[in-house]
């Protein structure tokens, strides 16, 4: 395998940036990047490299939505010492906290199944296509009337469930919570905002279990931070473009994309352009 360098580090961070909270599988088109790229998609330190670079774009959101994220945590420290301060956003936070949940069980009991055969561009390229109908689906419910504080705890362990479906490569994490939110009946907006916060605990804890298989003889130090940094900068610009997008359009104006991608990937491997794996 070529040792990943700096412009691959840079292309890469760029791909995570940019499609981390786009509903459009970043983890595809990272996969389909590093094959681009000549890298072995299904290497435990390529794989490892992956996971850790979406540090930037955890930092992207905890910068972006600072003044949510110290009004949530401090409500929420506040109600665990008094129950009179038990109110909305200390259930808020609770509430994503348990929504968190169901990805840190699946993503540990199923890693092999991740890091290994669902690591391979025909899944990619079917769940591209597969999911983008049930994004068209959410749409159209016309119940999206619910805000955060309409939220219960059901509902967010239901899209704290969904959330588990983007483990496959080519189904998106925003795309699968910000879905599962408007099946409910919340609103583009708050599906988003809460995805956005269940991303949080998501990508943290991922990143850090993904650190002890990083190999820096073929992933160096450098490397790693430029492709953090990198993603970064992308992730922010991505995250404000995002949340004024679907305050205006639904997010079904994603799936011509989704559908176009997987369609080509497809195309590139039943030509031979591309491998699988």
């Amino acid at each position: 395998m070529s040792d990943l360098g700096y412009i691959d580090a840079v292309l890469l961070g760029v791909v995570e940036g940019l499609t981390e909270f786009l509903p459009v599988s970043s983890t595809g088109h990272l996969t389909v990047a590093e094959q681009l790229l000549g890298l072995e998609v299904d290497d435990p330190a390529v794989t490892a490299y992956t996971v850790i670079i979406q540090f930037g774009a955890i930092v992207a959101t905890f910068l972006y939505f600072r003044t949510d994220i110290a009004r949530l945590g401090g409500a929420w420290l506040k109600g665990l010492r008094s129950p009179e301060h038990r109110g909305v956003d200390y259930k808020f936070a609770w509430y994503v906290v348990a929504g968190s949940l169901p990805i840190v069980v699946v993503a540990v009991l199923a890693k092999d199944l991740i890091t290994g055969p669902l690591r391979n561009l025909w899944v990619v390229a079917g769940a591209l296509i597969a999911w983008s109908a049930v994004m068209w689906w959410a749409e159209r419910n016309p119940r999206q009337k619910l805000e955060d504080e309409d939220l219960t705890l059901r509902q967010v362990l239901t899209i704290g469930a969904v959330q588990c479906l983007a483990l496959i490569p080519g189904v998106s994490r925003s795309g699968a919570t910000i879905s599962a939110g408007l099946l409910l009946g919340a609103t583009r907006v708050t599906a988003t905002r809460l995805s956005f916060f269940l991303a949080i605990p998501a990508l943290t804890g991922g990143g850090l279990y993904e650190l002890k298989d990083v190999d820096t003889a073929v992933v160096g130090v450098g490397q790693m931070v430029v492709g953090i940094v990198v993603s970064f900068l992308v992730a922010y610009a991505s995250i404000a473009w995002l949340l004024q997008l679907v305050a205006k359009h639904p997010i079904s104006v994603f799936v011509p994309y989704r559908v176009a991608a997987g369609l080509g990937i497809a195309l590139l491997l039943a030509t031979g352009v591309m491998t699988a794996t």
